[in-house]
């Protein structure tokens, strides 16, 4: 019996007291909070919900508790249930229900930990997004790894999700890295506003190599466009590789010059106009985004007649929105938090709903250290650590750990010397070597003849045994709640958990039988458990699109 399992149980009861006249007419929730005791001496699982709820059922929180304590003591799965304090509600389920949660992960395999809660939500989901003038910075980085364990995390609760990648191909900094990849052409010092580092060096040669024409006898207008087109071209393909190679692929790679080019900006500046949300003052076109929370009104078009960056934010989201996206999330740096009000006043602006139409997330910043020192410099980018850089040192599974299992709302120090131990000091090493250790286990196991015929969970009754399933039934409640709270994090965290729960119980209990001894049932019972936190670690780190090695 899960979390969710007496959570439902227990909306049951309070449907039938309630329509036994039992208790008071009050609303009844969909659910009910169930936690894991701190002192275990209290039992497998515990409710406040008598507190929360009593007054508006016409109880005090004491007398409702022992109401609903009655009736869950009815149910099979449930051992004992004892009433604490003012009212809480301590739970303790039977040794068979426990041990019976092993052979539902095994048997669901893949399936365990996915649910439902978004099901039938068609959800856009942008990240990373870096501009095409040099290689992902460990901001993009991060959002790369975040951003992509957030999509499996909906996805895993029914939702229909799309991976998008803004690419910022229209604007001034095209214009510089262009006037960069001539300067570095010619020989000449990189413009005062450009970009440098040895990436430049290399796409302008390329772009010579590739280009037929003599790009350097064209007037220099004409020379600096054939740079433009060819260099971000070039730098883009680079991006999606390293992408591609961190194990992050988009669905969909939108060209935000294409706005401009389509007439998507006019288009949906002239909603808005429709809809009687835009001015002119001082020859200029205003959005009126005051009228939706922002601290003030807008300029769309300028007076010159060029539109402003804000013109481009509006055309994107009605594009997605007449792609048939139910929720569109941004995903943005810590330098875009004066962004969030315009941005919801604009979807307000529309007629949508700020926080489920459009959501943004701001994501901190990321430091690396080595030997208690920040790591600054890159070889190729010249000034910023690069997501090729971090790979490089620490590799893939390591990096996508390190940077998903923090919450994006602090800052991040990524001590690479930790990354690099193949020790439990390793947060990524100890959760993957939980699971080879299991592989290990079940290997072992066929060879001695255990198998997994039999199955009694009477069985599993040792505290360690009770800790791990306790800890392995939590699963799918933390994949909801990940998605619920846009935190993957808490996924990763979690695992760790398991990993733990998994080392102390391989310490206590056996699988394979002593030498000479004849495999007996409870073999055969606990290898359906190890089998289990199998399932869960694998499961847990496919979420942050982790591999789960079988041998280390």
């Amino acid at each position: 019996m899960t979390p969710a399992d007496l959570s439902a149980a227990i909306v049951r009861i309070l449907a039938s007291l309630q329509a036994d006249g039992k208790i008071g007419d009050a609303e009844i929730p969909s659910e009910v909070v169930i936690e894991r005791p701190k002192n275990r001496e209290h039992g497998d699982w515990a409710t406040n919900v008598a507190m929360q709820l009593g007054a508006k059922f016409g109880h005090n929180p004491r007398s409702f508790a022992e109401l609903l304590a009655a009736e869950l003591q009815k149910l099979d799965d449930i051992e004992t249930v004892a009433v604490a304090g003012p009212g809480f509600i301590n739970i303790t389920l039977s040794a068979a229900a426990t041990g019976q949660m092993a052979k539902t992960i095994v048997e669901a395999n893949e399936a365990f930990g996915r649910g439902d809660s978004l099901a039938g939500v068609k959800l856009n989901l942008e990240f990373v997004s870096a501009n095409p003038t040099g290689p992902i910075h460990l901001g993009g980085t991060r959002w790369a790894a975040v951003g992509d364990s957030l999509a499996r995390v909906f996805e895993a609760q029914g939702a229909s999700v799309t991976r998008e990648y803004y690419f910022n191909d229209h604007g001034a900094q095209i214009d510089r890295f262009a006037r960069s990849l001539l300067a570095k052409a010619k020989g000449e010092p990189a413009p005062e506003d450009g970009y440098g580092g040895l990436y430049i060096q290399e796409i302008a040669e390329r772009v010579l190599a590739e280009t037929a024409e003599d790009i350097l006898s064209l007037p220099e207008d004409q020379a600096q466009e054939k740079f433009r087109a060819a260099g971000v071209d070039l730098m883009f393909a680079e991006i999606r590789q390293s992408l591609h190679d961190f194990g992050v692929d988009f669905d969909v790679y939108f060209h935000e010059n294409s706005l401009y080019e389509s007439g998507a900006v006019p288009k949906a500046i002239a909603r808005l106009t429709e809809l009687g949300h835009t001015f002119e003052a001082e020859g200029a076109l205003w959005l009126r985004s005051t009228d939706f929370g922002d601290d003030r009104d807008r300029v769309i078009i300028k007076s010159d007649g060029e539109a402003a960056y804000i013109a481009g934010d509006i055309a994107y989201y009605l594009d997605k929105r007449e792609r048939g996206f139910d929720q569109c999330i941004y995903m943005l740096g810590a330098d875009h938090h004066g962004y969030v009000p315009r941005m919801m006043a604009l979807c307000a602006a529309f007629g949508d709903k700020p926080g489920l139409n459009m959501e943004i997330l701001i994501g901190q910043m990321v430091n690396l250290v080595r030997d208690g020192e920040p790591v600054r410099m890159s070889k190729r980018a010249g000034t910023v650590v690069t997501l090729e850089d971090l790979v490089e040192i620490v590799g893939t599974d390591a990096a996508r750990y390190a940077l998903a299992r923090s919450s994006i709302n602090s800052s991040l120090d990524i001590d690479l010397e930790q990354l690099t131990k193949k020790t439990n000091d390793n947060p990524v090493f100890y959760v993957q070597y939980a699971h080879a250790r299991t592989a290990q286990v079940a290997k072992n196991a066929q060879t001695l003849n255990v198998d997994r015929s039999e199955f009694d969970p009477a069985l599993l009754n040792h505290e360690s045994e009770s800790d791990l399933l306790a800890k392995l039934t939590e699963f799918p409640r933390v994949v909801a709640q990940a998605a619920e709270f846009r935190e993957p994090h808490r996924v990763a965290r979690y695992l760790e958990e398991v990993a733990g729960a998994y080392h102390r119980w391989y310490d206590n209990c056996r699988v394979t039988p002593l030498s000479g001894a004849d495999v007996e049932t409870i073999h055969r019972t606990r290898l359906w458990l190890n089998d289990a936190a199998g399932v869960v670690l694998r499961n847990g780190l496919a979420l942050l699109g982790v591999s789960a090695p079988e041998r280390m």
